[in-house]
């Protein structure tokens, strides 16, 4: 907090009593005395300890926090799905049922661990959302549904807690200070405030602090109706500097499956299912290179689905990533420094839907890149569903697959090996049935045994997937023959046994290190570095 290093920005918050204020760790202000100071890692544990956000900093106009990539505990886990909007969804017994466990354990764990209970954290997303998108054109009324809130008046009750506004107040401020030049308005004019969540309909509070009643499931005293079909929503997203996003677009861009996928040298756009209905995205680079943004634009047949959405944009793209630590450690093999220097900030691709990402695994095993784009491509073709609204988007015309289409029509559509295709159809029935399911809310051993407890599905396929799905951050997929070639470019050994033993050294960061490789293996040969 003293050095006011932005790195931080994002991974804990600062509250200072005698201000009665919380900040992001660069604040300018004057560093106030140890004394004063307490640390917590959610915004939610701030407004619970009675803090109001500074209106110099801005908080939580930052990258999140990178730990619920990086961590696999149950609170990790836990705000992976809140972020996906598990709680709107299904309230938090739904919540507690997908993790495995009660509610009353689930809670004293996130209250012990972030400072805040199931309900508080996904108050303090909505609330989040909602300032994000009133810098929007949305209508207030939509901006209230789309944040997640099942009511007018419960979006006015909490925004009137948090921010010491109403919503239009907020939303001038904001518009003003984006007329005073400040280009991205989703940075501007916040004003956060409050102290204990207050305004949640009433509801009776338990003894660990927490709201018992779900606010979303109660006084519904204006329907959550649908609102505005085909929304078109242009929002900018945050990156953790450095930010290799040419790279990350590029990744994504050589393995698009055409019309469910379309990309060019600076944008990458797709068609997807979300909870409520459909939506496309595109997303471009913007920003500077000490403060870089991603421009997403998302139409959506449902509004509910934007904070989905947005919290799978930003793991797919991996924008809350620490780079500057990944980097420190990796550059630190002197045969890896040079491919550091040259990309800093590098980026694993994440997923925007777990099944899709196996599919895409097992048909790009033990083949390239351009025969796996090939054979999802005839599949999307053949059992893809047509996009519902006409004007996707350029390039952008059809659904990846169902896993119930593709267990029952594949078979006509796959060619390859038999066993693969006995492979790829066991597993969406597997998916189809409910006896394998995928979710940003496991842990890595749960989810790779599940999948290698499947026949025809080993350790890279595993691997792959948990790497891709949960942000895994320390998988050498040491089985890969691109990345081996990579190894090999780098003057690293290409042995399986020998690579591993190589890497140890890059751990934690080993899937980062993976990416390095994997980008060497189609770059010219690099020279080893000169002797110290």
């Amino acid at each position: 907090m003293s050095s006011r290093d932005s790195r931080f920005d994002g991974q804990f918050i600062t509250g200072v009593h005698s201000t009665g204020i919380y900040c992001r760790p660069s604040c300018p202000a004057v560093t106030p005395k140890p004394s004063n100071v307490s640390f917590y890692l959610t915004s939610a544990a701030a407004h619970d300890a009675g803090l109001r956000a500074c209106k110099r900093c801005l908080p939580d106009a930052v990258p999140g926090s990178p730990d619920w990539n990086i961590r696999d505990d149950l609170a990790a886990r836990a705000m992976r799905l809140i972020a996906d909007g598990a709680v709107e969804r299904e309230g938090v017994t739904g919540l507690a049922a997908r993790l495995g466990y009660s509610e009353r354990h689930l809670t004293r764990v996130l209250v012990d661990e972030l400072g805040a209970g199931p309900l508080a954290l996904a108050r303090a997303h909505r609330a989040q959302t909602a300032r994000l998108l009133l810098g929007t054109g949305l209508p207030i009324s939509e901006v209230a549904f789309a944040a997640g809130f099942g009511s007018i008046r419960q979006f006015n009750d909490t925004i009137a807690a948090v921010y010491e506004r109403t919503p239009s107040e907020l939303r001038g401020r904001m518009q003003a200070a984006s007329r005073a030049g400040n280009a991205n308005p989703h940075r501007a004019g916040d004003t956060r405030a409050g102290g204990k969540w207050a305004g949640e309909n009433g509801a009776r509070r338990n003894g660990a602090g927490e709201i018992a009643a779900d606010p979303v499931a109660a006084h519904r005293d204006e329907p959550a109706s649908e609102p505005g079909i085909g929304t078109t929503v242009t929002l900018q997203l945050p990156a953790r500097a450095p930010f290799d996003g040419r790279g990350v677009l590029g990744f994504l861009g050589v393995r698009a499956i055409p019309g469910v996928e379309a990309a060019t040298a600076d944008t990458y756009s797709r068609t997807l299912r979300l909870p409520n209905g459909f939506a496309t995205v595109e997303l471009s680079l913007a920003g500077t290179p000490a403060a870089p943004l991603v421009g997403c634009v998302a139409r959506l047949t449902s509004l509910a689905d934007l904070s989905p959405l947005v919290s799978r944009v930003r793991r797919l793209l991996d924008l809350d990533a620490d780079a500057q630590a990944i980097d420190l450690v990796l550059a630190a093999d002197p045969l890896l420094a040079a491919s550091v220097a040259g990309t800093p900030g590098i980026r694993l691709p994440g997923s925007m839907d777990p099944e899709e990402t196996l599919f895409r695994a097992l048909l790009g095993q033990q083949v390239s890149v351009a025969a796996a784009r090939t054979a999802l491509s005839r599949l999307a073709e053949a059992l893809g569903d047509p996009f519902p609204d006409a004007g996707a988007g350029p390039g952008l015309s059809r659904l990846f697959p169902t896993a119930a289409r593709i267990a029952a029509d594949g078979r006509d559509v796959l060619r390859g090996p038999a066993a693969r295709i006995d492979t790829v159809i066991r597993v969406a029935e597997a998916l189809a049935s409910g006896d394998l399911v995928l979710s940003y809310g496991q842990d890595r051993e749960t989810l790779e045994s599940g999948l290698v407890a499947l026949a025809g599905i080993g350790p890279w396929t595993a691997g792959y997937v948990a790497m891709r799905v949960l942000g895994s951050p320390d998988i050498l997929l040491t089985s890969d023959l691109a990345l081996r070639q990579g190894a090999a470019r780098l003057s690293l050994p290409a042995d399986p046994k020998r690579l591993a033993a190589a890497g140890a050294g890059w751990a934690p960061w080993r899937s980062y290190a993976g990416m390095h490789l994997w980008r060497a293996a189609g770059a010219p040969a690099v020279s080893p570095p000169e002797p110290a």
